[in-house]
């Protein structure tokens, strides 16, 4: 089965219950998700938005800044490390 056939058969409901699985670690039920599962959850969510969901709605979405390392607003301020 294809990356297009799994994320056809997957729900709006199915992505919103995987999204909330990864956020919290564990199932509805209480159990414990493997790493296995976190990272086939996440690709799974990552590849339905993909398809389906809009650029500017997608889980993680970052908008551009509208010149490449632009600074940001005056209350950014660089680190300071102390010695």
């Amino acid at each position: 089965m294809t990356t297009d056939k799994y994320t056809e058969a997957l729900t709006p409901d199915v992505i919103e219950k995987f999204k909330t699985a990864v956020e919290i670690g564990k199932w509805a039920d209480g159990k414990k998700l493997s790493q296995e599962q976190r990272e086939t959850c996440m690709q799974a969510v990552i590849a339905y938005e993909h398809q389906n969901v809009e650029e500017t709605e997608r889980t993680a979405y970052v908008p551009p800044k509208p010149t490449p390392c632009a600074p940001g607003d005056e209350s950014e301020k660089p680190v300071k490390w102390a010695k």
